[in-house]
């Protein structure tokens, strides 16, 4: 081409140049496209020398590619031109439409900036148009404008050529060409950039696809051989809490088989007493211990733990259940708090169960507390006088949490609120039964256990608590409580008794405890003394029992001391 004249150019040429724009856009990496680029202007557009230099993400430019000279490759390849020196040469001497030509006249004071640079030498010009040692020409190459955005884009780019074979500056045609050659390339460049983009986002995506499954498969590994149950349920809309897929050892634990488990939300396994703890467990780091229920129709304490799980970074959110095994723990606990609270030797509630169950039933209130002013705090405990009090006092009884608002009616000043108690009252002390009940407090004092104490041993003694302990349990109601207070001593509380009620019951229990006793291979007997006392509010559990044992005294020293004993 460059022994041509223009416009005269062979067809050879055209033929020469388009070859090597069609292999800019077909190399295989950025590098391989930028070595195409250098030689393609050396070997098609008829120029010794090429190098481009390409932006960096910094703005400065790098020489990324150079063709023509080993020499020159080696010595500035690499090397790195500030954007401001670059700058400055774009701006100065001579523009061939996007083309800038600096000659030697102008040239010369850039031999000292930072911007990489080869010399050449050569003989001095002798026509005008011939090509000097010391002219520049650079092609800058922009990104394809946006459309209505402009004539060029954003600078990637510069082409740098030196020494036409034809040893002229180009013509017109040459200038076209170079420029022409420059937007190709810019568009081959900004290709190239894009698909190492896109490699570099396609390795990204397959390394995190392929950690997602990593992870994936974890999880299920995780979640399926986990030791304790796990469950994965729905969260939200109307379906919340619906199991969707549970793993072995939650299905082994209630004896369920997973299928049957996604019938299923948690609410419907839950013990009917522990709903309000299931409805109260966040669903966040909530935790709970209550009771499920087993295929059986046996439930289960365990303890949940939940969290919220994504199924995208904004798919929808899951509850991940994990569901630990503590019917042990629980029993456990429940054996602690049976031995806390009852007698290791009878199994009776001991003492301090005796003392909290009695306490339960009685307030501070007064026995002498005026009969209407009673009356008005009773009923308060009602549906109809809870409404008539809202009613007149313009507020609720009581608040959100079920708590009695402090309320005095009128002629009961001096006493505080009781809530929703039911207060106990003793029976009246009459000569006739007038029918009216109260809390009965029956204290029992074995007569003549010391003696087999100390005759047949303790051994012998133990084995007559226990059945005496037996035989009251026997003779009581359900609901009643047969305490061991300690010793040989026995209380027995009987709710909603007459006077002659309880008369009647001690003469029964008294009756049953003198019948002979098996202990050691032997017949024995005990005698029993009963007091009776009666609870009611405005006492203490400690009042109430010594009232009852005082009672249970004079009982005792009203007989002669050899009838206290059957034998």
């Amino acid at each position: 081409m460059e022994t041509e004249s223009e416009p005269y150019v062979r067809l050879a040429s055209l033929r020469q140049l388009h070859q090597v724009m069609a292999d800019m856009n077909t190399a295989r990496s950025m590098a391989d496209t930028l070595q195409t680029v250098a030689d393609g202007v050396v070997t098609a557009l008829g120029y010794e020398l090429a190098c481009v230099n390409l932006v960096r993400p910094d703005g400065d430019l790098v020489v990324a590619a150079f063709s023509g000279n080993p020499a020159a490759e080696a010595l500035i390849t690499g090397r790195v031109g500030s954007r401001e020196s670059w700058e400055r040469r774009l701006t100065m001497g001579e523009t061939w439409g996007d083309l800038v030509f600096i000659p030697h006249t102008e040239g010369w004071i850039l031999d000292d900036d930072d911007v990489p640079q080869w010399y050449t030498d050569g003989p001095e010009p002798r026509f005008e148009d011939e090509w000097h040692p010391s002219d520049r020409l650079f092609a800058p190459m922009y990104t394809p404008a946006a459309p209505g955005g402009g004539s060029c884009g954003e600078l990637i780019g510069v082409l740098s050529v030196d020494r036409p074979r034809n040893g002229r500056r180009p013509g017109a045609w040459g200038r076209e060409a170079l420029q022409m050659y420059a937007f190709q390339a810019a568009i081959a460049l900004s290709n190239a950039r894009l698909r190492a983009n896109m490699q570099r986002a396609l390795v990204r995506l397959e390394r995190e696809q392929q950690a997602l499954r990593a992870s994936e498969e974890s999880f299920r590994q995780a979640f399926e051989y986990a030791p304790s149950g796990m469950a994965i349920a729905e969260m939200g809309g109307d379906q919340h809490g619906r199991i969707l897929r549970t793993n072995d050892a939650l299905c082994r634990l209630l004896g369920r088989p997973a299928s049957a488990m996604r019938r299923y939300a948690f609410s419907d396994l839950v013990h009917p007493e522990d709903i309000g703890t299931l409805l109260r467990t966040s669903a966040e780091g909530g935790r709970a211990e209550l009771r499920l229920g087993r295929r059986d129709g046996t439930y289960v304490w365990v303890s949940l733990r939940n969290s919220v799980v994504a199924d995208a970074a904004d798919g929808p959110r899951f509850l991940l259940t994990h569901v630990e095994d503590i019917e042990e723990r629980k029993r456990r606990e429940l054996q602690l708090a049976h031995r806390a609270s009852h007698d290791s030797l009878t199994g009776l509630p001991n003492s301090a169960e005796l003392r909290s169950r009695l306490a339960s039933r009685l307030c501070r209130r007064p026995q002498s507390a005026h009969p209407a002013a009673l009356d008005v705090m009773d009923a308060l405990a009602t549906t109809d006088a809870v409404a008539t009090m809202e009613s007149a006092y313009g507020h609720p009884a009581f608040d959100a949490d079920a708590h009695g608002f402090d309320y005095r009616p009128a002629g009961a000043e001096a006493y505080d609120a009781y809530d929703h108690h039911v207060h106990t009252a003793a029976p009246e002390e009459s000569a006739r039964d007038d029918g009216s009940k109260g809390l009965a407090v029956l204290f029992c004092d074995l007569d003549g256990f010391k003696s087999i104490n100390d005759r047949f041993g303790h051994n012998a003694g133990d084995a007559v608590l226990i059945e005496v302990a037996r035989r009251l349990s026997s003779g009581v109601r359900d609901g009643d409580t047969v305490a061991r207070l300690g010793g040989d001593e026995f209380v027995i509380l009987a709710d909603g008794l007459g006077r002659a009620d309880a008369e009647d019951l001690a003469v029964r229990l008294r009756n049953e405890i003198i019948q002979p006793i098996r202990a050691e291979g032997r017949a024995v007997r005990v005698g029993a003394s009963f007091g009776i006392g009666w609870a009611h509010c405005g006492m203490t559990a400690d009042e109430v029992l010594k009232s009852a044992d005082e009672r249970m005294y004079i009982e005792k020293r009203s007989r002669p001391k050899q009838h206290r004993r059957a034998g």
